[in-house]
């Protein structure tokens, strides 16, 4: 592994560090690893005031990308979806990370319970107002052992039909596009030149180091590829730390069938697909081998299509990017 082209200091609340320890974790990786020239080095924040307060310190620290949890532009959606700031505060805090850093993100979460196209667009467009360079914008999602799971497995919280989350999904596509923000990846916009490169290595199925309490990482050791894990309680992570000089966790080589899936179901979320080289040299067989039994019927119906040696989802088939990926690790 060559020098770290990218650092993110992201999960949790990274922001609340301080900064002189920003700056010794990036010092230390420098003597470590070593970190290449003009890195991209990312930090997730929440956008309060107690926060923004440290985002000067932190540039002069070496972070050169923000990241802010905004969520939404409304008040009461804020309110449901559990978030302590206001759209005030947040958009102070956007204020102040545009004057401190060249490369900000935000991102939205839409597709809420009630929220009609007209109030999304209303939303979606106040945002691309700011010019920021990137906006992550996620669809509402019901993840296992939330307060959102409770709710909704007792009749709490209802989630939109497909047709509606279809259509939200579409005037995203159009507003950024139109905006100068064309979809790189399924949830992600930007103008070119600021798509997100450490989660370009996520995508692309690269190599990653995962440092600090629950991190996992991806390793290549000749021709294995290997899944490490970091101890998951803070406290637990910081003990092993102590005691051991390392808070790693177990490790396991990825079978061939994993790597597959893996590498199916990161690449095909972005626009320029799955590259069938780097499909290859990752898995070691072909498109016609791995998918052969479904990819005429996927293409023939116009939901993906193979240009310039990629497999990539159309316009129509991004409204269904799970069951293609589902069918595609199917017929492996």
């Amino acid at each position: 592994m060559g020098d770290a082209s990218s650092v993110f200091f992201g999960g949790g609340t990274p922001s609340l560090m301080d900064p002189d320890l920003v700056a010794g974790i990036l010092d230390a990786l420098t003597e470590v690893i070593g970190i290449a020239p003009d890195p991209e080095i990312t930090m997730e924040a929440n956008p309060t005031s107690a926060e923004a307060a440290n985002f000067q310190a932190y540039r002069a620290a070496g972070v050169n990308r923000l990241s802010l949890g905004i969520q939404a532009l409304d008040d009461a959606a804020l309110k449901f979806l559990g978030r302590e700031h206001s759209v005030a505060s947040a958009l102070d805090a956007l204020d102040i990370a545009q004057n401190t850093f060249n490369r900000v993100s935000f991102d939205l979460i839409y597709g809420r319970p009630g929220q009609t196209l007209g109030e999304w667009t209303d939303e979606l467009s106040r945002a691309l107002a700011f010019g920021t360079g990137h906006l992550s914008l996620y669809q509402l999602t019901i993840e296992p052992e939330t307060k959102f799971a409770e709710t909704y497995a007792n009749g709490g919280l209802s989630l939109l039909d497909n047709d509606t989350a279809a259509d939200l999904f579409e005037v995203t596509q159009g507003l950024c596009k139109g905006a100068g923000l064309p979809g790189y990846e399924i949830s992600n916009h930007a103008k070119p030149g600021q798509e997100c490169a450490h989660n370009m290595v996520y995508w692309r199925s690269g190599d990653w180091l995962g440092i600090g309490p629950g991190a996992h990482g991806r390793l290549t050791c000749g021709a294995d590829r290997i899944a490490t894990t970091q101890h998951r309680s803070p406290d637990s992570w910081l003990k092993a730390v102590e005691s051991d000089g390392s808070g790693a966790g177990p490790e396991h080589v990825l079978d061939a069938a994993a790597r597959l899936e893996e590498s199916v179901i990161m690449a095909m979320r972005l626009a320029e697909g799955l590259s069938e080289t780097r499909f290859t040299h990752q898995t070691g067989w072909s498109f016609e081998i791995a998918f052969g039994r479904v990819l005429p019927d996927l293409i023939g119906d116009g939901f993906v299509e193979m240009t310039d040696g990629a497999l990539r989802t159309t316009p129509q088939g991004r409204l269904v990017l799970n069951q293609i990926v589902a069918r595609l690790i199917e017929a492996s």
